[in-house]
């Protein structure tokens, strides 16, 4: 079962329409530049020359080396991995300051803690799943482990610019907390609470994106 935002990809994303709300700002604007062209950007010349080599390596050439198919059961436990990671880390996300408010409504820090917390579990939490599934495709065969490089490049080459990213959303949670504290509105502090937990799991979904995508993956090469 799949969990948060069934489409975890940049455009459109929940986490993009749930920011963009906090914001006051529309989801979307002026077309964005295709992936290609945002990949240029995001990689320096190392990434871009080790992704290069990634996609350039020949399948059937590493084909005699590959060790045979792996059993059903190994798929089976990397879907089992993979939401043990999830619900681990959503009883995270659910738990600290948006299971017990601060006694002071107006002290953002508690829910800054919670937050920087949340994201340092999931960085951890799918950074080993995804190694997990990465190794699972490179023992299923040739075609597998060549997209378990393609996917480790990636994961190296946009690390920093995804942590830029992500951690502007502490930032943006905390204007829009301090938007509420003085707006004071009738139980203003519960519905900060409810939208912070959203926010967090919406993250959580895009963070999972990359893992679900090899999973998938290696779930057609099981069945075919």
């Amino acid at each position: 079962m799949r969990h948060g935002s069934p489409s975890p990809g940049v455009v459109g994303s929940e986490l993009i329409r749930l920011l963009a709300g906090l914001a006051r700002a529309p989801a979307a604007g002026a077309p964005a530049p295709v992936f290609a062209e945002r990949l240029g950007g995001w990689l320096d010349w190392t990434g871009a020359i080790a992704l290069a080599g990634a996609l350039a390596a020949t399948p059937a050439g590493a084909a005699a080396a590959a060790p045979p198919a792996q059993p059903a059961s190994e798929l089976a436990e990397a879907e089992r991995a993979c939401e043990r990671a999830h619900a681990a880390l959503a009883a995270t996300i659910a738990g600290g300051a948006l299971a017990q408010r601060p006694a002071d409504a107006d002290d953002f820090a508690p829910y800054r803690r919670h937050a920087r917390a949340c994201q340092q579990a999931m960085h951890d939490g799918v950074a080993v799943l995804r190694q997990r599934l990465r190794d699972a495709l490179a023992r299923h065969s040739a075609r597998g482990a060549r997209l378990a490089a393609i996917d480790a490049v990636l994961d190296r080459g946009l690390a920093a610019r995804e942590r830029f990213l992500l951690e502007r959303i502490v930032t943006q949670l905390q204007a829009h907390h301090e938007r509420l504290r003085r707006a004071a509105d009738a139980g203003w502090q519960a519905a900060y609470t409810a939208e912070m937990q959203r926010v967090l799991r919406a993250e959580l979904a895009h963070r999972m994106g990359p893992a679900r995508g090899l999973l998938d993956a290696l779930r057609q090469m099981e069945t075919r």
